[in-house]
């Protein structure tokens, strides 16, 4: 009886609290959205196009301007097409796919510092074997382990919602198939995804973010006992810092949002839970472009030869 009377279809109601004011949120997240993927499809041109981008460093800059690209496609023409017509309904499936898809993609955002923070390790703790740490077939041992935990982690608790049965009801107070905002409509127990959401929050970015934390420890002891050569080198990983500080702030804020839910408005939850996963594909970009000179160069003579070439009459 309780699989016969469970829902399979959901209604998005997120800033439903709005009233009539809801369709004007199309326009902030509208810009938002292409401010993402013009400011991360530049940045994957101009580290495509320019062969001196071609190292380590700037390749996982450009895996990053991946993810910060494709996260918002998964979630954003859907939320803005809920703004501006109304149209709020999802299928279980298309739901948990949509889940899947999120939260796999957003998994990489710290699993890419990670390996941001062994590359700045290789590059100025032992420089003379850099090369060959971050040869392909050697780091692949740092990779595959960190794609590995992600899919399983981000499989575990989407196939653990997905067994749920929802009778208590199918309004999903969220702009997008969250994976709280779903397990809260289910009657029965839900202490197994509870427990399985805190252990993939462990296992995933707090895992991380201690791995970067050592990392960075080591290397600014190694950057204070270097001199003056390490102090060049230390810029690059200020960057990195503040991309992990911003992530993980609103990451924790967005956790914890869904624990002291009757403290804070449902408007307010939804949005810092939308912005956790928008927010970054602005961000980073951004940052890594203005922050780091190489790819700020490069950036300016794009932007600066194709404003040349329009203004320039053609025979």
């Amino acid at each position: 009886m309780e699989n016969i009377s469970s829902h399979k279809h959901f209604i998005l109601n997120g800033f439903n609290e709005v009233g009539a004011l809801r369709p004007l949120l199309f326009i902030p997240f509208f810009i938002m959205f292409v401010l993402s993927l013009l400011a991360n499809c530049l940045l994957l041109y101009v580290i495509i196009s320019q062969r001196s981008l071609h190292s380590p460093m700037y390749i996982l800059i450009a895996g990053m301007a991946c993810v910060d690209l494709s996260l918002p496609l998964f979630f954003c023409p859907n939320m803005l097409l809920n703004f501006l017509f109304d149209w709020r309904g999802i299928s279980l499936i298309g739901c948990l796919v949509q889940m899947h898809f999120i939260h796999f993609v957003a998994s990489f955002q710290s699993s890419l510092l990670v390996w941001m923070a062994l590359d700045r390790y290789f590059a100025i703790c032992t420089p003379l074997f850099y090369h060959e740490h971050m040869a392909l077939p050697r780091f692949l041992k740092f990779i595959i382990p960190l794609v590995i935990r992600n899919f399983l982690l981000v499989t575990l608790f989407v196939s653990l919602a997905g067994a749920l049965s929802f009778c208590a009801g199918n309004v999903m107070n969220h702009c997008f198939c969250e994976h709280m905002a779903l397990v809260e409509l289910a009657c029965g127990s839900t202490t197994l995804n509870n427990l399985t959401g805190l252990l993939t929050v462990f296992l995933n970015p707090v895992a991380d973010f201690i791995f970067i934390t050592a990392s960075y420890v080591v290397i600014f002891s190694s950057v204070l006992t270097s001199g003056k050569s390490g102090v060049k080198a230390l810029h690059t990983c200020i960057t990195h810092i503040v991309v992990i500080t911003v992530s993980l702030t609103i990451a924790l804020v967005a956790f914890l949002s869904y624990r002291i839910r009757n403290a804070l408005p449902a408007a307010v939850r939804v949005f810092i839970s939308t912005m956790y996963v928008l927010f970054p594909s602005c961000f980073n970009p951004i940052i890594y472009g203005i922050r780091t000179a190489e790819i700020r160069q490069h950036i300016v003579k794009t932007l600066i030869l194709c404003r040349f070439n329009r203004t320039v009459p053609h025979p």
